[in-house]
């Protein structure tokens, strides 16, 4: 049977999948085994979570716009159609923060979007 020379390869995949696994809880920082399979599932819920991610900030920025465009009298709806008949190509993102943080530049873009023309 041959000799198998491995040089350092397997101790460096080993000591890889231990360095990703550490803080986490019991065995699964410290047994190659668990702390692989750990590894693994956390690898997949990033993998997840990274493209869930754009889906809850959208979600977070209508909410913002809704709350503020409630307050200034008008439905999230009519504010997001008015904006799109009147050409502003501002995205959700933006459009959060302008409400968080310049409610009077919002309140103007509101009050745009009330306008007959619109």
């Amino acid at each position: 049977m041959p000799r198998v020379k491995r040089s350092t390869k397997r101790h460096d995949r080993r000591k890889k999948v231990l360095g990703r696994a550490k803080g986490y809880f019991g065995a699964k920082s410290r047994n190659y085994r668990t702390a692989k399979e750990a590894v693994e599932k956390s690898l997949l819920y990033a993998y997840r979570d990274r493209r869930n991610k754009k889906r809850d900030f959208r979600s977070l920025w209508i909410v913002r716009i809704k709350a503020a465009a409630l307050a200034n009298g008008s439905s999230y709806s009519r504010f997001i159609r008015g904006l799109k008949v009147l050409g502003v190509a501002l995205d959700r993102k933006v459009l959060a923060d302008l409400a968080a943080n310049a409610p009077a530049t919002f309140s103007h873009l509101v009050r745009m979007t009330q306008t007959p023309a619109a």
